[in-house]
């Protein structure tokens, strides 16, 4: 393998963070509405409320992307990490690059909230990203499914109240 580094995003990486993050959302057919000044807010701003790891080369490529997001579950009793996002450059998969930079997550978590658990969401239409997850250990769980709400619906949220 490459000989690659994982370290916390810093300020002056948004934009390539950015540009990684937007071949993920192209990889996955999804619209990328985020700006690179959006990254810098969420990641960087007065409030942080995403964090993100960055794979580079040796040579400075960067290589891999993990944003994530801490949350505390009353089920578990314990804080939790949502992956949102991970991304691995093309030429790079098949290197466990992928389950690299999920354990710097864990790592990370662990030291920042004592985090006991990861959760992320997968594409019912991303076979191969399904079976990378549940090669590392991942699993399904047929109790709960994500709900979203966004647009006019949370803008009227309580109007009827």
């Amino acid at each position: 393998m490459t000989d690659i580094s994982i370290r916390p995003a810093v300020p002056g990486d948004v934009a390539s963070l950015n540009r990684a993050l937007a071949q993920l959302s192209a990889d996955m057919g999804d619209e990328h509405k985020a700006g690179d000044a959006d990254i810098a807010r969420v990641c960087f701003g007065p409030n942080p409320v995403l964090h993100a790891l960055v794979a580079n080369t040796s040579d400075g490529r960067l290589v891999g992307v993990a944003a994530y997001s801490p949350f505390f579950s009353t089920v578990y009793g314990s804080v939790g990490i949502y992956v949102s996002d991970l991304w691995v450059d093309q030429q790079m998969r098949g290197q466990r690059l992928g389950q690299r930079l999920l354990e710097a997550v864990r790592m990370a978590g662990v030291d920042a909230w004592d985090a006991s658990f990861i959760r992320l969401g997968v594409y019912r239409s991303n076979p191969r990203a399904r079976a990378f997850y549940e090669r590392i250990g991942f699993v399904s769980t047929e109790e709960t499914e994500f709900m979203m709400l966004a647009g006019e619906a949370l803008q009227s949220l309580g109007e009827d109240a």
